[in-house]
């Protein structure tokens, strides 16, 4: 085997990383979908059905983050740091198992109701995601940085909205209102799951920040 070949065979399948990562962050924008409806419902027995249908969809991130795994275990050169690639698929990950989380907690707290702090949670998570894909079809051109940035920077502002939604709806639950204790702690832990998904969503962004550093 000559040196062209060796080479060759010890280069990066960078397709094989695109095509992975692609089918992460599409199916991450189709459960933000999936979850926005569940959240805009009033029916219980639709958030039932629907919260079936989005944990079918976790459990596809869960397959792809772990093939990604698997590609990062068996490929010699990778397009990017390796341990970054792993962070970025993690975070994939979280973002949607949290989303199931809050879906689920819907469900097994029997809430039906559909508030509008609820409502815009999904909005803002679904144009996070939303920037999350376009950021993963412009980073393996570092021609794309200010693009990649920009995507970077409205991913900021949706997560300092919902800090900022969280804290006004967590005021409001604990501000003496007519809703009893118990609902008030089981409205919390959705907030408090959506929140987390937010923050995610921004540490996504500081992987990529790592990227761009590293190979700009």
């Amino acid at each position: 085997m000559n040196a062209d070949k060796v080479i060759k065979w010890f280069m990066p399948k960078e397709e094989r990383f695109h095509e992975l990562l692609e089918r992460a962050t599409s199916n991450l924008v189709t459960g933000a979908k999936v979850f926005a409806e569940i959240a805009h419902a009033t029916d219980l027995e639709e958030r039932k059905v629907k919260g079936v249908q989005l944990k079918g969809i976790e459990r596809e991130g869960d397959g792809i983050a772990r093939q990604i795994f698997e590609a990062l275990n068996s490929t010699f050169i990778t397009p990017f740091d390796r341990e970054d690639i792993r962070s970025l698929a993690s975070d994939l990950d979280d973002i949607l198992d949290l989303l199931e989380s809050v879906a689920k907690y819907l469900v097994l707290f029997e809430l039906a109701e559909a508030p509008a702090p609820l409502r815009r949670f999904s909005e803002i998570l679904s144009a996070m995601a939303a920037e999350i894909d376009k950021i993963r079809t412009l980073i393996w051109d570092m021609g794309n940085l200010h693009k990649i940035q920009e995507s970077m920077v409205r991913i900021s502002e949706l997560e300092n909205e919902g800090d900022s939604l969280y804290f006004t709806v967590i005021a409001e639950l604990f501000g003496g209102g007519c809703m009893d204790s118990i609902q008030i702690l089981k409205w919390k832990e959705v907030y408090e799951g959506l929140e987390a998904a937010c923050d995610k969503c921004k540490e996504f962004t500081h992987v990529v920040g790592n990227v761009t550093i590293k190979n700009a």
